[in-house]
């Protein structure tokens, strides 16, 4: 006699229906994380690459504009050229809008060639008391000039040795605006307040008002004697601005200036923003050529990207 198997209980189906059923709801769970990070992973992954593509597109326009800046400095014609006075001028590059800022460098102090006068007006328009500024000053010409005597106040290679450095006055011209962070007691706080006024390009020792902003032309009519409040020298600018090339504007200290065009070496301040928010910038020191066979119509002297978001 055949014994008959016997059939599972309704109880162990039971059992068996539902490990089977915890399996696929943990599968399906496995699954749906899964797809959950591969969609998020491609959705960061698309805002990174949106986000590298605008800083991109910024970044280019805003070298645009210091193109475009060469190009209008050099305009052959007059009534639309641009000028180096500090003003703004805008214009779109697609859809992104570049602003561009152009200071001819005569406008700012030139450290190779300002007189001890006007580099310790500087120093106390920066903050600095009266005997200090006087002493930053002459540290300054130690630096550049040729000789070894220390100018009153001053600093050569005793006093740099006695302060711990391992190196003294060049006893030369600066060759940047960068090269007077070595002075003995310039504070990094103190350089980044000047050096937006400074160049080595000028080549003359009072700067040109023509072109120097407010706060240079403060600093040149104190030198002078002059008493100038900042809505004075804001009321000059504009009218500096707004005047025609060749028309004298007067100044508080009886002296005028005459706007003009400039001359070959510019700063330029280019900033591009497009709609999504992403931005970028660049400054650069541009010395135009002059046209001759062989030259390139521009050298770049100094360059600074700013950061884009």
């Amino acid at each position: 006699m055949i014994a008959r198997a016997s059939r599972p209980s309704r109880k162990s189906r039971s059992a068996r229906s539902g490990v089977v059923l915890l399996m696929v709801l943990w599968t399906l769970l496995l699954l749906t994380i899964l797809v959950a990070s591969f969609v998020q992973s491609s959705s960061t992954e698309g805002l990174q690459a949106r986000h590298m593509l605008n800083t991109t597109r910024a970044r280019y326009a805003a070298e645009a504009g210091m193109h475009r800046a060469v190009y209008e400095l050099g305009n052959p014609v007059q009534t639309e050229r641009w000028k180096g006075d500090g003003r703004t001028y805008e214009f779109y590059v697609d859809d992104a809008k570049v602003s561009v800022q152009l200071i001819d460098e005569t406008g700012k102090i030139d450290i190779n060639q300002a007189d001890l006068r006007l580099m310790t007006q500087l120093f106390q328009t920066a903050g600095l008391d009266q005997r200090s500024a006087e002493s930053m000053a002459a540290r300054v010409q130690d630096w550049k000039d040729p000789d070894d005597a220390i100018t009153q106040g001053g600093a050569e290679k005793a006093e740099y040795a006695a302060a711990d450095l391992n190196y003294g006055p060049r006893n030369q011209l600066f060759v940047t605006v960068g090269e007077l962070q070595q002075i003995l007691g310039m504070s990094y706080e103190l350089y980044t307040q000047i050096e937006p006024m400074l160049t080595i390009n000028a080549g003359i020792g009072l700067p040109n008002l023509a072109f120097a902003q407010a706060d240079v032309m403060a600093i040149v009519l104190a030198q002078q004697g002059a008493t100038v409040t900042p809505e004075q020298i804001a009321a000059i600018i504009a009218l500096r601005q707004s005047s025609p090339v060749g028309v004298p504007i007067p100044l508080p200290n009886g002296g005028s200036i005459m706007p003009g065009f400039g001359g070959a070496t510019y700063s330029v301040k280019s900033l591009a923003e497009l709609p999504s928010g992403a931005t970028a910038s660049l400054e650069a020191t541009v010395q135009l050529g002059q046209g001759t066979v062989g030259l390139r119509p521009f050298r770049i002297a100094r360059w600074r990207e700013g950061q884009s978001n």
